[in-house]
């Protein structure tokens, strides 16, 4: 590690810290320190100023002095906040601006009222640009305890915490109370009397019995005496080591450093890299002086952790009952333990249940973002003594569905939702009453309630489509509370709900306090949507923009792209109430999961919106987006006609390249012929929700989808999408160049057009979407102490990265996905630290499938990435799986994470024998069913000695 850190500053937009920035002095930074002025402030704000109007005589106040050691650049500031009204009481609006002191520190005096003393205060510093926007420091570590300092002045030299500094990852939950747990070493060390120093450091990778000790030009460490190594204490309750020292006979500045000490074998490790600190702040008299240095400039990269993805459905265990379950895990926990695999990662387990029917197997169409899926109940888990005999009428039937080679979704829950009610009805409200169950309602009622409603109004209308219930379709408090009353009618069906809910908590607690206990974490999936008729956005209309669809623009898995029906969001509406919803979201997970990947996190810079009477993702544009103006062509010398580049270009050529020989009949029925002649649609058939509506009526064959999806391609062969209908702003169609409307333009216009195609998409937006992730991101990640991953695989604006680093966000790497265009494949041993490396996703196909797919593609990874001479075998044999497996294990990245069915794949003996039925799910097929299971139990899996010991000697040798 560097010994100066370079923060470079992550930008949010705060409006009411610009407007205090508008009002507050610009300080430049320059090489002497400014001069001190004259500052009118509130009593809430007293800044450095000459001696105020003495008041009516009062206890003596503490005085407090705040320093941060940031060098800013011009037209920079930086504010002091904090959990006290003297520090704004959490509102960045409010905070108390700091002075400039010199190139390398702000400071803050304020007078802190006695009657205060006894509060301990939790501050942050915010650094605050030139054009408003504003990043505050990561943590929320910084807590004065000011009961505990009997001193009548506190000073307080603080370091700047980067949210991207490494060291953050390792206090998360994930670190502090699972994988770093049992290294942890607490110490114990005598306070100082007539302490004038205190030091604090943070140092979180630390073997078992080591602790951080201080030397350096100070009498108490003899001058760098190796026999007067003074070694720091450190509780359990704070993440800080710390000692106490009076420097009141030493010479200011003093140079010091930071090393390791081992407890046990009593000797020093070693000291931290780079020059020596120094410290200027010398001993005044009543003043106790607080340094906290921020992080030990030690390796910070040195800890890597392997993982395996699985989603819940998928699990198979003996006494399952046709798909996985939530103490299905315990056993996965066993075996990962067994091998050295750290981290179990899934996909979102929330409520799907709209249609009854397999549809509801897409686990990130949620109809509650809260609510967990009954799916994944464990019925023996809810039955009493005397029920158990019940639950054996059912064994029949869980042995004939736990033996299908798949999930039989629609069977699994409608046998689950049946036995429940049973048993709810039988001893469902005495657990109702219990105290347990009536903590868990009140921390959750806020969503419980409406889901448990929506689903009663569901099932009673039969449609979750709450735009034709006959009632209660606007949600309505006052409606709501009457419904869930105990004395209504309604009240057992709704409450019945609250009952699964409960059972589904406690079991998917049990599972992650199990996994906790091996030193293994769970991670879950947040997913970027929402159901279009679902909880959330019947109670929550005002969030979504329910006009439109979010989806994805078209890539190698989908040419038309993705539409994944969803509502898109409405952040501005989310924004108003500091992102509450997603809070909430936040919050839920960290009931069960130690870290969570935010799926399609490119959706917090824009998302890919779809108009309602689109179907193919191809119809969409980014929103937000600068849109092209309509004098931009006439700008830049192009021909512009608004029929020509907005309306489908369809020619006889046209339907001959995409109907053959069925042109006549498309003609015939679809279209209108013109003078000019070009065709357009028949009314009744303008856009492809229409067409798609006029086919359902038709028999589903082959012949009828063929024409059917030629005539979306008609709809879809256009240039610009009018930006909102005036004729004046624009949005460009995602790859014109493939349209045979762009191939028919003259090859100048091809080219203008093109030029300004690749600004609109790679250029004009860029900066306009960093500072919209910023407005998101930041204030999201702070509420949450868990570890954070993005899904940031797809067409990646530049800025991405960069967000994502200053962020401390963990990113995606995707060996066959590379994010460099001018590469084919991209190598594990280039991953960033902060990064999870996989060789596959769910997405996409397993090691095995896609070694299948391009034979010249393989041909080349065969060659270049794998090192390997000669033609590559036409199967993927078992020694290719394990070396793809080792790249990724032997990766600099911090997690190697990969799919169950690829680490299986490095065994001839358990593997799968069609590597084609292990794909999970097919993107550009939007009715796929979600039913992969393992082939194999956990039970027999942990009884293959010989691919688990290999397995684990791999894990092992790589240092994870």
């Amino acid at each position: 590690m560097a010994t100066s850190k370079k923060t470079i500053a992550a930008k949010a937009d705060i409006t009411a810290v610009e407007k205090k920035v508008k009002a507050a002095p610009k300080k430049a930074a320059p090489k002497k320190a400014a001069p001190k002025k004259k500052e009118t402030t509130s009593k809430n704000e007293v800044v450095e100023k000459k001696a105020a109007p003495k008041k009516a005589a009062t206890k003596a106040q503490l005085k407090l002095q705040f320093q941060i050691r940031y060098h800013t650049a011009f037209g920079q500031n930086i504010f002091l906040t904090g959990n006290h009204v003297l520090l704004g009481n959490g509102d960045i609006g409010n905070a108390v601006p700091m002075q400039y002191l010199n190139d390398q520190t702000w400071t803050v005096n304020i007078d802190w009222p006695n009657e205060a003393n006894k509060e301990s205060i939790q501050y942050n510093y915010v650094l605050v640009n030139a054009d408003g926007t504003a990043v505050i420091d990561w943590g929320t570590d910084r807590v004065l305890d000011l009961q505990a300092y009997k001193t009548s002045q506190i000073q307080v030299v603080d370091t700047w915490n980067h949210a991207g500094y490494f060291e953050n990852s390792f206090y998360t939950e994930a670190f502090q109370q699972v994988l770093l747990a049992e290294s942890k070493t607490e110490y114990k060390v005598k306070a100082t009397k007539q302490a004038t120093h205190i030091f604090r450091v943070k140092s979180p990778l630390l073997s078992k019995n080591q602790v951080i000790c201080l030397s350096g030009s100070f009498k108490d460490a003899d001058n760098w005496s190796d026999t007067h190594l003074l070694i720091m204490g450190k509780t359990a309750s704070s993440p800080f080591f710390e000692l106490s020292l009076n420097l009141s006979k030493d010479q200011f500045p003093i140079a010091y450093k930071y090393g390791i000490y081992d407890i046990e074998l009593n000797k020093l490790i070693q000291f931290e890299a780079g020059d020596n600190r120094v410290l200027h702040h010398p001993v005044i008299k009543d003043q106790l002086t607080i340094v906290n240095d921020g992080f030990t400039y030690l390796p910070n990269q040195t800890w890597k952790g392997a993982g395996v993805a699985i989603p819940v459905f998928s699990l198979r265990t003996q006494s399952s009952f046709g798909v996985g379950e939530f103490t299905d895990l315990i056993k996965m926990v066993d075996w990962a333990e067994q091998v050295g695999l750290k981290m179990i990662q899934l996909l979102p387990v929330n409520d799907t249940t709209a249609t009854n029917t397999n549809k509801d197997s897409y686990p990130y169409a949620a109809i509650s973002a809260f609510a967990l899926h009954p799916l994944y109940l464990n019925l023996s888990k809810i039955v009493n003594k005397t029920q158990v005999k019940q639950l054996q009428q059912l064994e029949k039937e869980r042995l004939q569905l736990n033996a299908l080679a798949t999930v039989d979704y629609a069977s699994v829950i409608q046998l689950k939702f049946n036995f429940a009610r049973k048993i709810y009805k039988a001893n469902g409200k005495e657990l109702l009453q219990q105290s347990s169950f009536l903590a868990f309602y009140q921390q959750n009622k806020h969503w419980l309630v409406p889901y448990a409603v929506f689903c009663y109004l569901r099932d009673e209308y039969g449609t979750v489509d709450f735009s034709k219930w006959p009632a209660y379709k606007h949600y309505k408090e006052q409606d709501i509370e009457a419904l869930v009353h105990p004395d209504s009618r309604a009240y057992d069906d709704i409450a019945f709900h609250y009952f699964l809910q409960y059972h589904l908590h406690l079991q998917l607690k049990e599972a992650a306090a199990y996994a906790h206990s091996k030193g293994i974490i769970i991670k879950g999936d947040i997913a970027i949507g929402v159901y279009r008729y679902g909880a959330d956005t019947w109670q929550h209309p005002d969030l979504f923009h329910m006009d439109f669809q979010a989806g994805a623009p078209p890539d190698d898995f989908a040419v038309t792209g993705q539409n994944w029906g969803f509502p898109t969001y409405n952040w501005q509406r989310m924004q108003e109430d500091g992102f509450a919803w997603w809070k909430q979201r936040f919050e839920q997970m960290s009931h069960y999961f130690d870290a969570f990947r935010i799926d399609h996190i490119l959706g917090f810079f824009r998302i890919w919106s779809i108009p309602l009477d689109a179907v193919e993702g191809i119809m969409g544009h980014f929103v937000p987006a600068i849109p092209i103006a309509a004098s931009t062509f006439a700008d830049n010398g192009i021909w512009f006609n608004y029929d020509r580049y907005t309306k489908p270009y369809i020619t006889d050529a046209v339907l001959w390249e995409i109907f053959g020989y069925d042109n006549e009949l498309v003609k015939s029925m679809f279209l209108i012929h013109h003078e000019n002649g070009t065709y357009s649609l028949k009314p009744g058939f303008e856009t492809q929700r229409l067409v798609e509506q006029h086919f359902t009526t038709l028999d589903q064959d082959q012949y009828h989808q063929k024409i059917k999806k030629g005539i979306f391609s008609l709809i879809s062969n256009v240039l610009l999408f009018d930006s909102d209908g005036t004729g004046q702003y624009f949005h460009f169609r995602f790859g014109i160049e493939h349209t045979t409307s762009f191939k028919n333009l003259e090859y100048t216009t091809q080219e203008q057009l093109r030029g300004l195609y690749v600004n609109y998409f790679f250029k004009q937006q860029d900066d306009f979407w960093k500072k919209e992730a910023y407005k998101k991101l930041p204030s999201l990640k702070r509420v949450t102490n868990m570890l954070v991953c993005g899904e940031d695989l797809g067409m990646v604006p530049s800025c991405v990265p960069e967000v994502m680093q200053q962020l401390g966000l963990l990113s995606l790497e995707i060996q066959r996905m590379p994010k460099n265009p001018e590469k084919q494949f991209f190598h594990p041993n280039d991953a960033p630290y902060l990064s999870v490396v996989t060789p596959s996703t769910h997405d996409m196909s397993t090691i095995r499938g896609w070694w299948e797919e391009d034979k010249a593609l393989i041909q080349h990874f065969y060659n270049q990435e794998l090192g390997q001479w000669g033609d590559a075998p036409h199967y993927c044999e078992a020694w290719i799986n394990k070396a793809i497996v080792i790249q990724h294990l032997f990766s600099p990245a911090m997690w190697s994470v990969f799919q169950i069915q690829d680490l299986m794949g490095i065994n001839e003996k358990i593997r799968r024998d069609n590597p084609l039925a292990e794909q999970i799910n097919v993107p550009a097929n939007p009715d796929h069913y979600w039913c992969y299971r393992m082939h194999v139990s956990i039970e027999s899996l942990i009884e293959e000695s010989d691919f688990n010991s290999e397995l684990k000697s791999f894990i092992k040798k790589s240092g994870r």
